[in-house]
């Protein structure tokens, strides 16, 4: 087996159930998992994009990003904190991230762990807490990046159908897998950008297997106004929540995240990879957070951009979720990949498709502009 994992993490793979081989293949995800197609968004979008090539004026409605880019604030830090590159962490930039997180969040610093973006953690913590003998559980259609690692490196996946409310169904998300290890929500919902209730939150942590954990990804819960679980953090629950700054934020391009749970949940995602941030990731980041604008700015320019397709939506009759995030899926009535192909020939790119809805699209939200070459394309593909 290659020598990737750490004693700590072999140790407590194979205790328990894994085999060498699929400690092989854990490794794998932990060491190159960025070139797996199911590491992150940018690899799913990747692996639909090799189908045909993406010109340079694309419009590029197919990884949630946003097009805003970072803030000014950010870019100010990055350009600061740029000429000390020559060192790994020249003024304690990660500690600083930590402790502007614990502030704004109503934390304890040792609740909060840093890392590039939150990709790397969902996979540890999938790493940490399937096994072969506990599952890993996710709403249907969901985000399908940690059940690719559960099926990856050899644990029981399960997807539970959303209700007809496009919420998670939670009662049946607790009960069908009795020895689960996992249970992962995103919320708001990728790719439906539909809630799901802070009382069926509540209703998980009460209910959920024994030794279970509720994986809770708030990806996109700024483009919401939806409350934040980190309350239930702090009150030492069997939760971790993921965050990133790709979304709202504006940085996926320069990967910054972090993981938030009780000390001992996040000691054991630790032995499952290096965790390395650049500073200009992590500066950019804490400057972010600084920011008292950006989020209510950027929430309310997505909702009006998503609002104004929506009514376009409306006037064409076509079928959509609601959405409150900056994706939504459309229902096109025909085979979503024949749509998906025909927007590409008119050079804008969409979302990739989910087996649960096959007549289904996921559209991300772009610049007004861009919306307006989506909705103008996509007349001409629906006559």
């Amino acid at each position: 087996m290659p020598q990737m994992l750490s004693p700590a993490a072999e140790e407590s793979s194979l205790s328990r159930g894994f085999t060498r081989r699929q400690l092989a293949r854990m490794a794998s995800i932990l060491t190159a998992g960025a070139a797996l197609p199911f590491y992150n968004e940018a690899a799913f979008a990747q692996r639909a994009a090799n189908r045909r090539e993406m010109p340079v004026d694309a419009v590029r409605l197919n990884e949630n990003e946003n097009p805003l880019g970072p803030c000014t604030d950010a870019l100010e830090a990055i350009y600061q904190v740029a000429k000390f590159g020559g060192r790994y962490s020249p003024h304690n930039e990660s500690g600083e991230l930590v402790k502007t997180s614990a502030a704004l969040e109503g934390l304890k610093p040792e609740y909060i762990t840093p890392f590039a973006g939150s990709s790397d953690p969902l996979h540890r913590a999938v790493c940490a807490f399937t096994s072969p003998t506990r599952g890993f559980v996710m709403g249907d259609p969901g985000y399908e990046s940690g059940a690719g690692t559960a099926h990856f490196i050899g644990a029981k996946v399960t997807h539970v159908p959303l209700r007809k409310d496009y919420s998670h169904d939670v009662a049946a998300m607790t009960k069908t897998d009795p020895t689960a290890g996992l249970i992962y929500i995103v919320n708001p919902n990728n790719p439906t950008g539909t809630l799901t209730s802070r009382t069926d939150i509540e209703y998980v942590l009460a209910n959920q297997p024994k030794g279970c954990v509720l994986l809770l990804d708030e990806a996109y819960l700024h483009f919401s106004t939806a409350q934040t679980a980190i309350d239930l953090v702090a009150a030492d629950k069997d939760l971790i929540i993921l965050r990133t700054f790709s979304k709202i934020y504006g940085m996926a391009g320069i990967r910054a995240g972090f993981a938030m749970g009780r000390p001992d949940l996040l000691e054991k995602l630790r032995p499952f990879g290096v965790g390395f941030l650049p500073i200009t990731g992590v500066a950019a980041a804490t400057a972010s957070l600084k920011s008292k604008t950006v989020v209510t700015e950027r929430r309310k320019i997505n909702k009006d951009i998503r609002d104004n397709v929506f009514e376009f939506l409306e006037a064409k009759k076509i079928a959509y979720v609601p959405s409150e995030a900056n994706h939504f899926m459309m229902d096109v009535k025909r085979p979503g990949g024949e749509v998906v192909s025909a927007l590409a020939d008119q050079k804008v790119f969409i979302g990739r498709l989910w087996p649960a809805w096959p007549s289904h699209v996921r559209v991300s939200i772009g610049t007004q502009d861009e919306m307006d070459k989506f909705k103008a394309a996509l007349v001409k593909v629906m006559a």
